[in-house]
């Protein structure tokens, strides 16, 4: 039955559902408090309100969640894939159960559009099905050498403990996309969310306990300080991989202390994507694309398009178009009926994006839409276009993570390749044009683990998702994805 509360309209009560999400660590197969007891407040950036008090992490907390992982390495990785698949699939079917819970719980926490939060449950389940499946596919190799003399026997196995930290953007599916290749491959995790958005993780961590994960394989240590849970586990011995879905800045600082263990490390670090539209380009299709690749999530995602690099014959029209298109979103909670741009996720987020908007508008752009917060309680910032822009604007070389779509021009191909392939990243990439030779010969020469050819969205759990340049290392999801939990072995046996 669908409730109504002062004009908001959900499928269940929120107050209901937050008093039944866990707010305690998750050890060894028991929600525990805090081993200090200290706790911290979660916020709804729709209005400002805390929700929830969810118990911090220490770093004695963090070894506890270790030992635990530690401990139960060996059984779980000697499980049979049969039954490592048999719970991801049971933790997929739960999710599918829960799936409205788990969309309100995402818009409480973290703002956007409940129609939005309904689409990450879905995109992150499919992690926990497409890993059901691959567990039964870890193969091998067998083979004899080219002189005849021995036989090689090459096999797959789990690296061991990870450690894995996850952003506050996408709650649901940046954790099923880390546990459900770590736990199909035989790997047990301790699991970090974000300060922000911890509550989506920590129901999810609930159903996978009903799905039948075994004590000691998943563990979750929330908290407010982020280093004094990292860096008690990144300096322990026994922990053998870390993955992390962040900014570059603090992925490099991991990385640095990864060194020292010589840890396996999967980065999924910041974007700056290019949306190029050629002179060629069904604008409608472009606008449609760009909406999808810009507002996901209020652009809060790192494979939000950044840059707008359009043909100069052509911009005039799509500018007016895209405009046309923010400017018919309306901004508000995300649990109101007709919301379709939700807040920002902090006050500090709002004051960067209204920064870098100031900034372009001080070097010349013109604002088509927008171009200023929204009055009123939460982080909210109008969906913004400005064009034309220099491209000496702070918005072209930073990550803007909000719902602004700065416009260049260019006249020549290789000027567009040019301006595209201009950041230190190389996470996304979007390209618009009705010219089949072009558009593989521009996708094959942009510096990006992905490019989206006539598409505004390309993730999807079925395929590898990774950056190149300081967007990252490594790939999750497809079949990449598992082999970042996995290590080659070796064996050699003679023929006589």
């Amino acid at each position: 039955m669908t409730i109504n509360l002062k004009g908001v309209v959900v499928s269940i009560d929120p107050k209901n559902l937050i008093e039944e999400t866990p707010t305690q660590l998750f050890i060894n197969g028991k929600w525990v408090n805090s081993s200090s007891s200290e706790t911290f407040d979660v916020e709804n950036p729709a209005t400002g309100e805390v929700i929830a008090t969810v118990a911090s992490a220490t770093g004695d907390d963090a070894i506890k969640a270790l030992d635990a992982a530690s401990d139960a390495q060996y059984e779980w990785s000697h499980t049979s894939s049969r039954e490592r698949s048999s719970i991801l699939k049971k933790a997929f079917d739960l999710v599918q159960e829960n799936s409205e819970e788990l969309a309100t719980l995402m818009t409480l926490e973290m703002g956007k559009p409940l129609a939005e939060s309904r689409g990450e449950v879905t995109y992150g389940g499919e992690f926990l099905r497409w890993f059901s499946e691959e567990a039964n596919r870890i193969g091998g190799q067998y083979s004899t050498s080219p002189e005849g003399t021995l036989r090689f026997l090459v096999s797959r196995r789990p690296v061991g403990p990870c450690f894995l930290i996850t952003p506050w953007n996408f709650p649901l599916a940046m954790g099923t996309r880390k546990i459900g290749p770590a736990l199909a491959a035989g790997c047990t995790v301790v699991l970090k969310p974000a300060r922000l958005t911890p509550l989506t993780s920590l129901y999810f961590i609930e159903l996978l306990r009903q799905a039948g994960v075994p004590d000691g394989v998943v563990n979750v240590v929330p908290s407010k300080s982020a280093s004094s849970v990292s860096e008690p586990i990144m300096d322990d011995s026994r922990l053998r991989k870390m993955s992390f879905t962040g900014s570059t800045g603090v992925g490099k600082h991991l990385l640095e202390a990864a060194s020292k263990n010589v840890l396996r490390t999967s980065m999924e670090l910041g974007g700056n994507a290019p949306f190029v539209v050629f002179d060629d380009a069904d604008l409608d299709k472009a606008v449609e694309g760009a909406m999808a690749a810009k507002m996901r999530n209020m652009g809060e995602a790192c494979t939000a398009a950044n840059r707008f690099i359009v043909h100069e014959s052509v911009a005039e029209e799509f500018s007016k178009k895209l405009a046309e298109a923010m400017g018919d979103l309306t901004c508000g909670n995300g649990l109101d009926e007709g919301t379709t741009c939700g807040p920002l996720i902090e006050k500090k987020a709002l004051d960067n994006v209204a920064a870098l908007v100031d900034d372009a508008k001080e070097k010349g752009a013109k604002v088509l839409c927008g171009g200023e917060p929204l009055e009123g309680k939460g982080y909210f910032y109008k969906p913004t276009v400005l064009y034309p822009v220099p491209t000496d604007a702070r918005v072209f070389g930073e990550e803007i993570f909000g719902p602004v779509a700065p416009i260049t021009t260019f006249s020549t191909e290789s000027q567009a390749l040019e301006l595209a392939n201009d950041t230190e990243y190389g996470l996304s990439s979007y390209l618009f044009t009705t010219n089949v030779q072009r558009a593989l010969r521009f996708s094959e020469d942009l510096e990006a683990g992905m490019a989206g050819l006539n598409v505004g969205v390309l993730s999807n759990a079925a395929a590898p998702f990774g950056g190149v340049k300081q967007s990252g290392l490594g790939r999750e999801g497809g079949n990449a994805g598992i082999e970042e939990y996995q290590e080659v072995r070796y064996i050699a046996m003679p023929t006589e």
